[in-house]
């Protein structure tokens, strides 16, 4: 038997990166998922790829900042597949460029709180009631390494951001603990997306990789492994841990 046969799964932002391979992690391992994001063509890719694989996936585009957006979103997912088992709050991102807070502009700030931290709340906010009547669920949350540890060239809102989503879900397990609800969160450090492959010098990547007692930087499987776990009744005892998926890197906190 795979770990999550008979589970449905919404992953927030899996149209490319580490949410395109938790989705297909957990689709290969048995659960029935849903691929989110807001470029159709991308979510559709994924969702090709899932079944291609022999596993069951749908697509569905929503705006993570819209509450209503969202509970369109959950609607359609149990009109299809049924009532969501584990939710993963992938959605999100850093919109502004490293750099001094003063720098940063009050619009770039707005969309990093707004497109981590409320997409996030919302997201759960919607999904929550359903789960607590069920009285089972499982949320896991991503954060970042730039919220574990200072940085001069921090950026700022993102991390944050970020911060803020690691209290929000230890606040979730504490509260939603009793009606049989876990929430875990994931801090990458450096992940080597087909973006950040892309975007990071090769020199840069050499010099980062030496910051890693595991000497190399981290890649999308590897957060989807460590999302598989949380999710999988291996982890039955494990609530309101932020797991540091960073290659060892020190964090400071």
């Amino acid at each position: 038997m795979r770990t999550l046969d008979g589970k449905i799964a919404l992953v927030t932002g899996s149209s490319r990166g580490i949410g395109a391979a938790i989705a297909r992690s957990f689709a290969q391992q048995g659960a029935r998922v849903v691929v989110h994001g807001r470029d159709r063509e991308a979510i559709s890719a994924v969702r090709a790829v899932i079944e291609g694989d022999g596993g069951t996936a749908i697509a569905v585009a929503a705006e993570l900042t819209s509450f209503a957006g969202i509970e369109a979103m959950r609607a359609e997912t149990e009109r299809k597949l049924g009532p969501v088992d584990i939710l993963v709050a992938n959605g999100g991102g850093s919109v502004s460029r490293p750099g001094p807070l003063e720098a940063m502009s009050e619009e770039d700030w707005r969309a990093s709180i707004e497109g981590n931290l409320t997409a996030t709340f919302l997201t759960i906010k919607s999904f929550l009631p359903g789960m607590k009547q069920r009285r089972s669920g499982n949320i896991i949350t991503i954060s970042s390494a730039a919220a574990r540890r200072p940085h001069p060239q921090s950026p700022v809102g993102y991390a944050c951001a970020k911060a803020a989503v690691e209290l929000l879900t230890q606040d979730l397990a504490v509260q939603a603990g009793p009606q049989g609800i876990r929430a875990n969160c994931i801090a990458p450090e450096i992940i080597l997306t087909e973006d950040n492959v892309r975007r990071i010098p090769d020199a840069t990547k050499a010099t980062l990789v030496e910051a890693h007692p595991i000497r190399r930087l981290g890649t999308p499987q590897d957060v989807a492994q460590a999302a598989l776990f949380l999710a999988s009744q291996e982890s039955s005892w494990i609530t309101g841990v932020i797991l540091d998926v960073a290659g060892g890197a020190v964090m400071v906190r």
